[in-house]
Parts: C-alpha cells; sequence; structure tokens
C-alpha cells in the first residue's frame, strides 16, 4: 500500500486525441502503473499514476494539457474474485469515504493495484495497516511498499 500522486488531465473528446498524448508518455518513456478514462461530450478525463512527477507534469504543460493533481492510495491485491471488495468493505467499517477507484489489469493469478481516491488518506492507511483480506491466504495481504520517489 503507498500514496501516489495521480493526474486528472482534461482533453478535447475528438479522434486520436487519447493516443496522441499516450505516444508522448511513451517518447518520453513515462511508465503508466494505472489508466481510467472518463468521457463526456465536451471533454474527456484521463486519470493517471505513473512514474517520474515532475517529468508527467513538464510533458503536460508542455502539450498544454489543462490538469489536477491529488493524492491517492494505491492498494496491491491479488487478482481474483472479491479482493477489491474487501478492501471498500475494510475502509467502509472505518468510515472512510471513497470518492472513486479504478484497477489495473493485472495477469491471471498475478497481482493488481487499486487506486481509490479516498477522504483521509493517512487513516485508510492505518485501517488497511493489519489488513488480512477475506480469505486467510498470502495473496489476500495488501502488500505495504512505500514510493522511492518520494524518500529523501
Amino acid at each position: 500500500m503507498r500514496i501516489e500522486k495521480q493526474f486528472s488531465i482534461f482533453m478535447v473528446n475528438k479522434p486520436g486525441v487519447l493516443a496522441k498524448v499516450l505516444n508522448e508518455f511513451a517518447v518520453d518513456k513515462i511508465n503508466l502503473m494505472a489508466i481510467s478514462m472518463m468521457d463526456s461530450v465536451e471533454h474527456g478525463v484521463m486519470r493517471i499514476v505513473g512514474g517520474g512527477v515532475e517529468k508527467i507534469r513538464e510533458l503536460l504543460s508542455r502539450l498544454n494539457l489543462q490538469f489536477s493533481e491529488t493524492e491517492v492510495l494505491c492498494v496491491t491485491l491479488g487478482n481474483k474474485a472479491g479482493a477489491l471488495a474487501a478492501v471498500t468493505q475494510k475502509l467502509a467499517a472505518a468510515h472512510i469515504n471513497i470518492s472513486y477507484a479504478y484497477c489495473t489489469a493485472g495477469a491471471y493469478g498475478g497481482k493488481t493495484t487499486g487506486v481509490l481516491k479516498v477522504a483521509d488518506v493517512a487513516k485508510a492507511m492505518h485501517v488497511l495497516q493489519g489488513f488480512e483480506g477475506h480469505k486467510k491466504t498470502a495473496d489476500a495481504h495488501p502488500t505495504i511498499r512505500h514510493n522511492p520517489t518520494g524518500r529523501r
């Protein structure tokens, strides 16, 4: 479990815009760990968590894209039915609101990452610190990791 910086990027909802932006991430060798895309009539909102926060800021500014930043909680989950449900139930029991959530795609039997925008990140981390999941298996434990880019 770790806190990451998420970027919400506002883009024109037209063919090719998403491809262009994602290609720019590739050219700058910025690895995206999680992505979510939402659309409306006027614009699309891409939410990303990726490596190199400064590089992401520079790229988005260079592309003249409007964006915002927020902290999100990233929880490593087993790629199986009920893994995210168990985490959300634990947070609900502690009265922690989840504004939205999305997950990365994981390989069969592998791990995946749940990205949660919660009202109180510190409290959520504390609540999930000893989380054992809904089954007593090694896969049910969220992995606690610290972001190495956040260390000084």
